[in-house]
């Protein structure tokens, strides 16, 4: 069972969330993509002593998105891959919801994302892009249309087929 954490102090940032740390190969350079395809706000870095980043953290709407390059420091040693070196693949897919999925789709390919779903409207209740950002890694950009029961989700994922 987890840990019961209302006695630790925790920051409000992380208070409700898993937060996602990925690793790149260039975290400059992912960095920028981000803010120019999903207008991430850098909120801070810390420069890896041999060069390139060891940590930085970034948010997306109201998401935070750690990162840092896979052949930094820390990372190094503890045997961080980025999705590269891994024959381009990644078990991770990171979801994040916004208002206005369409334009996002629109802002991240004219950026340099790959469009692996255009946006679609889903069975679940929202419209969603998927797309495969410079570095390798899988985003499900979300915008909530409606809510719907379980017991209608279910009957949408069988017509679904």
């Amino acid at each position: 069972m987890p840990e019961d954490t209302t006695e630790i102090e925790i920051p409000d940032r992380y208070r409700y969330a898993v937060i996602p740390h990925i690793m790149v190969d260039d975290a400059a350079a992912a960095i920028d993509f981000y803010q120019r395809a999903f207008g991430a706000r850098e909120d801070f870095r810390i420069d890896a002593p041999g060069g390139g980043i060891l940590h930085a953290e970034i948010t997306i709407g109201r998401s935070v998105l750690m990162l840092g390059d896979a052949g930094a420091g820390e990372a190094e040693a503890a045997s961080f891959a980025a999705p590269t070196s891994l024959g381009g693949r990644t078990s991770v897919t990171l979801h994040v919801f916004v208002p206005d999925v369409d334009a996002l789709a629109e802002r991240a390919e004219a950026a340099g994302a790959e469009i692996v779903q255009p946006p679609t409207d889903m069975f679940h209740g929202d419209r969603t892009v998927i797309l495969k950002d410079p570095s390798g890694h899988l985003w499900v950009f979300l915008t909530h249309m409606e809510d719907i029961s379980q017991e209608e989700l279910r009957r949408r994922l069988a017509a679904a087929g």
